[in-house]
């Protein structure tokens, strides 16, 4: 970043306004044995099965997975590296905008204090 939060946080709008469709969660790409005996992935070293892909994520506070293609798991991993840069962008826009803003509260007359009730001081201590 440079030395300008204003370019800096214009050029981050302009990034944002790239990033595309996007997803959350985890692709993943895995081998695994069938379990019939005699099958190449019994052997040793074993011959795995897949790949097969998944996309992991949370719906709802569960972990939801579903099992995808190689052609759908390319398009997620595109969408899902989105994702990334999108909460990337975020977190800089906003680390950006709390240093401008308080630089801009900074510059505003502080709060006024009220000036103590002397009315309601007497009422706090009757015998005093």
């Amino acid at each position: 970043m440079s030395s300008d939060p204003s370019r800096d946080y214009r050029q981050l709008q302009l990034t944002l306004s790239r990033i595309g469709y996007f997803r959350r969660g985890t692709l993943l790409k895995r081998f695994m044995p069938c379990g019939k005996p005699g099958c190449a992935c019994q052997a040793t070293p074993p011959r795995l099965h897949g790949p097969y892909y998944q996309w992991t994520r949370k719906v709802d506070g569960k972990t939801v997975t579903v099992r995808l293609s190689a052609e759908q798991a390319e398009l997620l991993e595109g969408w899902i590296a989105a994702g990334r840069e999108l909460d990337r962008t975020v977190a800089e826009m906003e680390r950006l905008s709390l240093r401008a803003t308080d630089r801009l509260l900074k510059q505003l007359p502080p709060p006024k204090r009220k000036a103590p009730d002397p009315r309601r001081r007497a009422k706090q201590n009757p015998g005093g």
